[in-house]
Parts: C-alpha cells; sequence; structure tokens
C-alpha cells in the first residue's frame, strides 16, 4: 500500500519558473550594453549556482545573484538605477499571483482521503505565500518547507509523520530533487516534466524498479492505484 503521497509545489502544482525565466529576459535587456542576451544568461547561472551554498533556492537568492552579475559585468560601474529596478523585479516576483497547473485542483480532488504531504524547498515565507495563495493548503496533511531535498531531509519528514519509505510516493518535475533522494531511501519516484525546469535540477534518471514518468498531474491517481493493485 501507499501509505503517503508526497507532491512537489514549484511547477508541479503551480507555475514557477516562467517568471524566472520572464525576469531574467529583462534583467538581460538592462546589461544589454555588455553583453548578448545569450551570454548574460549563462553568466547570471554561473552566479546563481555558486550562491546555493551561500543563499539556498528561492527569489531573494534570485535577487542577489542579479546583483552581483551586474555588478561584475560592469566592473563596478552598474548606476542606481540598474539596480534599483534589479530589486524592483524581484519584489515583483514576489507578489505574483499564483498560477495553478492544469488539472492539478482535479488529481488532488481523486486523492481526497489519502496522507498527502507537501514538500517543497525555497525561501520560507515566500513558499508559506504561495502555499497559502494556492489555496490548496487544506488538501494537505502536512506542509514541509525544507532547505534542500537531499535523502537525509526526505527521512526526516518521514520520521516525523511516521511513514516507512517503503509506503512512500513522491511525484515532482525535478529528477534531481523530488525523484532521486526517495528512491535512494527506498521510495518511489514519479517524474512529472515541466518543459522549463531550471538546468540545476535537470539529470539523467536512473535505471529503478520504482521510478514511473508521467505526461502530467492527472495521471498520478491513476497510477497509485495500479502501484496498489500490483502490489
Amino acid at each position: 500500500m501507499i501509505e503517503a503521497i508526497g507532491l512537489d509545489a514549484d511547477d508541479t502544482l503551480w507555475e514557477n519558473e516562467t517568471f524566472f525565466r520572464v525576469t531574467e529576459a529583462e534583467f538581460c535587456g538592462l546589461l544589454a550594453e555588455h553583453g548578448d542576451a545569450e551570454a548574460i544568461a549563462a553568466r547570471l547561472f554561473d552566479t546563481e549556482r555558486a550562491n546555493l551554498a551561500h543563499y539556498g533556492y528561492g527569489i531573494k537568492g534570485f535577487m542577489l545573484s542579479m546583483i552581483q552579475t551586474a555588478v561584475e559585468l560592469t566592473d563596478g560601474a552598474v548606476d542606481g538605477r540598474t539596480i534599483s529596478r534589479i530589486l524592483e523585479l524581484g519584489q515583483e516576483m514576489l507578489a505574483h499571483p499564483v498560477k495553478l497547473l492544469p488539472g492539478v485542483p482535479e488529481a488532488l480532488d481523486r486523492l481526497t482521503g489519502r496522507t498527502l504531504i507537501l514538500i517543497t524547498k525555497g525561501d520560507l515565507m515566500d513558499q508559506e505565500r504561495k502555499v497559502a495563495a494556492s489555496g490548496l493548503g487544506e488538501r494537505f496533511a502536512a506542509v514541509e518547507i525544507v532547505a534542500d531535498k537531499t535523502p537525509e531531509a526526505y527521512a526526516r519528514v518521514l520520521h516525523g509523520q511516521g511513514v516507512a519509505p517503503e509506503r512512500f510516493l513522491m511525484a515532482g518535475n525535478s529528477m534531481r530533487s523530488d525523484v532521486i533522494p526517495v528512491l535512494e531511501i527506498g521510495g518511489w519516484g514519479v517524474f512529472i516534466p515541466h518543459e522549463l525546469t531550471w538546468l540545476v535540477e535537470r539529470v539523467d534518471a536512473p535505471d529503478h524498479p520504482r521510478l514511473r514518468q508521467l505526461g502530467s498531474m492527472s495521471e498520478l491517481p491513476d497510477l497509485v492505484a495500479r502501484l496498489e493493485d500490483a502490489a
């Protein structure tokens, strides 16, 4: 039996990476005289990745990485108006409405009665805001916001919920964060790709008997039923 189902939030339940891409495009436009958009975006990505250990995941770290990139690309000559606009871009992202992905409410309706756990990572305040704005919070037995999705983090969540890893299924759009760590502790990992998944989260799929891939959240209830029927 699947005793509990974990669900990722960003780009699994609602749109997220789209807003980062839109902001990145405007950022590249602000610094257009210092390089082409592709080169600036690549420099920003390198800065973000290097800063994960300092700032973690989320919009605030993205804002700081944009500012650092602007300073470095201009050799410290970036003007106050550009910095101000970068801060405004981040604030706009933090205030952006939550847009649920197609089929999410219906899939959750079909999973009613099961123990659902929302497991997401990133900035605590922003993730709490999005959960509240989504209107989905009451559907979950627990909402867990972690700094990073490691096998140890999942193990702690499951221990707190009294769920054995082999009776746990986690679904999300990141092979790196939502699937592989859960497979490593003995659970089921369900990969639901999103076309704009951040490069850091993209890794090759392992060959594993407990790995499944779906086209959308709408397919998850039927998958859970099939797994239980086959048990």
